[in-house]
C-alpha cells in the first residue's frame, strides 16, 4: 500500500472588524479603564485579534476560533492572518497599540484605494510564496465585495476559498456558524472564490444550543 496522500498547508485571512466604529472607540477612549483599553496604552499593546474581537463581537470571535481549530500552516507561517488596512496582512497574535488602530482607520478598506491595495497585494504574494503550489489561503469574510476578494484573487486565483455556508448569511450567523464549527471539530466545506455563487436564499437559523 502506498502512503496516503499528504493534506495541503491552509492558512486562513480573516476580513478586519472597523477600527472606527462603535466598540473600537471605546477601548481608544483615553479614559477607559478596563484591562484591553489599558493594554493598548501600554508600550506592550494586545493582540490584534483579541482587539478585533472586541471591536466586532461574534463575528470575528468565531473567525478567529475557526481558523486556529483548523488551519495546517507550514512551518512559520501563523495560523489566522489578519487584512490590517494599511498594513496588509497580520498576524492575529502580533501586538496593537492605540497608534496603529488609529492609523487602521485611516486607510479605506476599498481596493481602489492604493494605501490598502499596496500592502495587501505584497503580504499576499509573500505568503504564497511561502504556501507553495499547492497550499491553500481561505477567506473569512464576505466574498460578496471587491473590496480585498479582488487583490487576493489576483495573487491566490483558484487557491483563495471560502466557506460555502457563507452565501445567504449575515456576519451574525457567520459567526455562530463558525464557532459551533470549531467546537464540534467539524471542518466546514470550502468553494474557490472566483467564479463562485455568493449570493442565495437565506438559510434556516441556526438552532439554539
Amino acid at each position: 500500500m502506498g502512503m496516503p496522500a499528504r493534506r495541503p498547508t491552509r492558512v486562513f485571512l480573516l476580513s478586519p472588524a472597523r477600527s472606527d466604529g462603535e466598540r473600537m472607540a471605546l477601548a481608544l477612549a483615553p479614559a477607559a479603564r478596563f484591562e484591553l483599553a489599558q493594554r493598548l496604552r501600554s508600550s506592550e499593546g494586545a493582540p490584534l485579534g483579541e482587539v478585533f474581537r472586541f471591536a466586532s463581537g461574534l463575528y470575528f470571535r468565531g473567525k478567529l476560533a475557526y481558523a486556529v481549530a483548523f488551519a495546517r500552516p507550514p512551518r512559520g507561517v501563523p495560523a489566522a492572518i489578519v487584512i490590517a488596512p494599511g498594513a496588509g496582512l497580520v498576524d492575529a497574535r502580533t501586538a496593537v497599540r492605540v497608534a496603529d488602530l488609529r492609523a487602521f482607520a485611516g486607510v479605506p478598506v476599498d481596493a481602489r484605494e492604493p494605501r490598502f491595495r499596496a500592502p495587501l497585494e505584497r503580504d499576499a504574494r509573500a505568503l504564497a510564496a511561502r504556501l507553495g503550489r499547492n497550499g491553500e489561503v481561505v477567506l473569512l469574510g464576505s466574498v460578496a465585495s471587491p473590496k480585498y476578494v479582488e487583490p487576493l484573487l489576483a495573487v491566490f486565483g483558484p487557491r483563495l476559498l471560502f466557506p460555502r455556508a457563507f452565501v445567504g448569511r449575515g456576519d451574525m450567523s457567520r459567526g455562530g456558524l463558525m464557532l459551533r464549527a470549531a467546537r464540534a471539530g467539524v471542518e466546514l466545506e470550502y468553494a474557490a472564490v472566483g467564479g463562485a455563487v455568493v449570493h442565495g436564499p437565506r438559510p434556516p437559523r441556526l438552532p439554539r444550543t
